[in-house]
């Protein structure tokens, strides 16, 4: 697929906007210091309006400033937000493709050409935090890619900041919920005072024996219902008395199968990692408008013989364990552990954190 740019343009907020820098949370700082991209993809209806998008985006940018700032350092150099209204990056491109040859959407090297890209060699002070990409289709169809630094903010923050430029861009004369700015809500406490053992930041388990890596290959399982109500009678086996959500149920399975197809010996140890959404668990909750990250990770540890030879019903009570412990005085416990590190980068997830023997599962089922 070829993708021909027409235009690159900076968005600006249409207003003047205060310029202060923001500190940032604990779990911002552990966050990917890179761009993180989403894919819209929208069918034939009416002609692009790639202006009205700009204008839109222009006024979303108002309530929602901190986007339009750089990632920076303070003196001591921990990251902070400085608000200086540089702007975001909008991209206007074509492609003679149709939306059709993407063959279902699967993640592959043609849909990076959707969404733009930075070269991370650089100053880290001068990129953008969001960046936007609009790409016509011979089929009429459109593609909206945006790409947000994950330091900044997670997934239900972007998709609050894109529903809010979608409501400008309907021509509401203001967005529903402004977004909630501050996260000193997330300091840590004084002093920090951690009262559990946080797996999920301890180092990954090491894969014993030879270590032969093989390429990496994506591939999308459809999941019938059928498989689904399948799955659902084998937790109620053994006399198990716990309704179990479905997605603890498909955690559970997904980490036994690959598990499984790892060939991983009975004495190997195997993490799972689950990423779980912090807003309403905390006390008092946050609002969803809350503009930042509030992501904790739920995590479990067992040997691969485990599961490979114990009943479904106990690979369950792993992860509804690893889920349920996610209260507020876990995640207030975990806060107050990464305040006490020395180097909180230490706690930063790396590549091997997320492969073999450990797993990470991510549901972005219920994002908005």
């Amino acid at each position: 697929m070829e993708v021909t740019v027409k235009g690159s343009n900076m968005i600006f907020p249409t207003q003047h906007t205060p310029k202060v820098t923001h500190w940032i949370s604990n779990l911002d700082m552990v966050q990917a210091t890179f761009h993180v991209p989403l894919l819209f993809f929208y069918k034939p209806y009416g002609s692009p309006q790639p202006q009205l998008l700009k204008e839109a985006l222009s006024k979303t940018l108002v309530p929602f400033y901190p986007m339009a700032g750089r990632l920076g350092c303070d003196e001591n150099g921990r990251f902070q937000i400085t608000c200086n209204a540089e702007g975001v990056l909008c991209i206007e491109a074509e492609t003679s493709s149709v939306i059709d040859d993407l063959a279902g959407f699967t993640p592959c090297s043609q849909l990076q050409k959707l969404v733009p890209t930075l070269d991370y060699s650089g100053d880290t002070t001068s990129y953008p935090l969001f960046m936007a990409q609009l790409t016509s289709f011979r089929c009429g169809g459109v593609c909206l890619g945006v790409t947000t630094l994950h330091t900044v903010c997670d997934g239900t923050a972007v998709l609050h900041f894109i529903n809010s430029w979608s409501e400008m861009a309907r021509g509401l004369s203001q967005i529903s919920m402004p977004p909630l700015i501050d996260r000193t809500f997330l300091r840590a406490r004084v002093p920090p005072t951690p009262r559990f053992h946080h797996l999920e930041y301890d180092p990954p388990p090491s894969l014993l024996g030879p270590n032969n890596p093989t390429p990496s290959s994506v591939f999308v399982f459809k999941i019938t219902q059928n498989q689904l109500n399948t799955l659902k009678a084998k937790s109620w086996e053994h006399g198990n008395k716990t309704n179990y959500s479905m997605y603890t149920i498909l955690a559970a399975y997904i980490w036994r199968c690959a598990t499984k197809a790892r060939g991983l010996s009975y004495d190997q140890p195997t993490k799972l990692l689950m990423p779980t959404n912090g807003r309403p668990r905390l006390h008092p909750p946050l609002p969803s408008s809350y503009l930042g990250n509030v992501i904790f990770m739920a995590s479990s540890i067992t040997l691969s013989g485990n599961l490979q030879s114990e009943p479904f019903v106990n690979t369950l009570g792993r992860v509804h364990g690893a889920l349920v412990r996610m209260d507020n005085e876990y995640l207030r416990s975990a806060i107050d552990y990464l305040e006490t590190l020395p180097d909180i980068k230490a706690a930063r997830g790396k590549p091997e954190t997320y492969q073999c023997p450990s797993l990470f599962i991510n549901k972005w089922s219920r994002l908005p």
